[in-house]
């Protein structure tokens, strides 16, 4: 199956304008943009046949052509990633057979994160998007439950059946659990990571479907297939090691250089 890889990057995000062209230092010293981290991290994944960066800015479409990125221009109409990608896929001619949404401002993203996705949908008929969630361990459990006690969104949790197929995503940490967790102990809860790969029929169709209540209330975009009847595939990865996070407000760009600098990378 011929698979692309698109990058959305917006400039006008509410709570970060212009966070794709924030430079990212490294371990060495060395200042990449986040556009440019979360271009070469896709460059990473393995079986892929294209990769490009769909934006609705020419500041960001000049920064990822610089180092060399192939750039596909979008409607400024756009709501979220995935109507951008299924914008960007139609521009680019369509036909690929699996769509990835690598979402540009996650540089953290481990590749067999996406190669797992890949996998995964080929190997599963019935479903139609794959996303990929984590096991939680108490520390990260624990974390999440203190952002919502303080009115903060920590991360997205996602519930599903024996076949892996999600029953629900939220901002809410779900399942509900009264159990108290060690750091290390191993939680029911488990984090959604948000990169999704998409087969091209639902992605066409995404666009077109009004935005749902469950999508309106929790923010997610993903829902917007769920309740349009399309089985979304849960995939359990493994962090080996790696840390990875979002960044979507000013704080987040120590915390992620911070996780770049203990990881090593430059």
């Amino acid at each position: 199956m011929s698979v692309a890889i698109i990058i959305p990057a917006r400039f006008a995000s509410t709570r970060y304008p212009g966070k794709p062209l924030v430079a990212l230092q490294g371990v060495s010293g060395l200042k990449q943009t986040l556009i440019e981290r979360s271009w070469r991290a896709a460059m990473q994944v393995s079986g892929v046949d294209r990769v490009v960066v769909a934006t609705d800015d020419d500041r960001i479409k000049s920064e990822a052509e610089s180092f060399g990125a192939e750039v596909v221009m979008t409607s400024t109409d756009c709501q979220n990633g995935t109507e951008r990608c299924a914008q960007a896929h139609a521009e680019m001619g369509g036909g690929y057979e699996i769509v990835v949404n690598l979402q540009g401002d996650a540089p953290l993203t481990p590749h067999w994160f996406v190669e797992d996705l890949i996998s995964g949908l080929r190997q599963d008929p019935d479903a139609m998007i794959a996303t990929p969630v984590l096991e939680t361990n108490g520390a990260a459990l624990n974390g999440f439950l203190n952002d919502r006690r303080h009115g903060r969104v920590g991360g997205t949790t996602a519930v599903f059946n024996r076949k892996n197929h999600a029953l629900y995503f939220s901002k809410e940490v779900i399942p509900f659990t009264s159990q108290n967790y060690d750091d290390a102990a191993i939680t029911p809860i488990f984090h959604h990571v948000g990169v999704y790969a998409y087969r091209p029929e639902p992605l066409a169709a995404y666009p077109g479907w009004q935005q749902g209540p469950l999508e309106k209330l929790e923010g997610l975009e993903q829902l917007r297939f769920m309740e349009n009847g399309h089985s979304v595939l849960c995939i359990q990865v493994a962090a080996k090691g790696r840390q990875f996070w979002e960044l979507n407000n000013p704080e987040d760009v120590e915390k992620l250089q911070d996780m770049m600098r203990q990881m090593g990378v430059e």
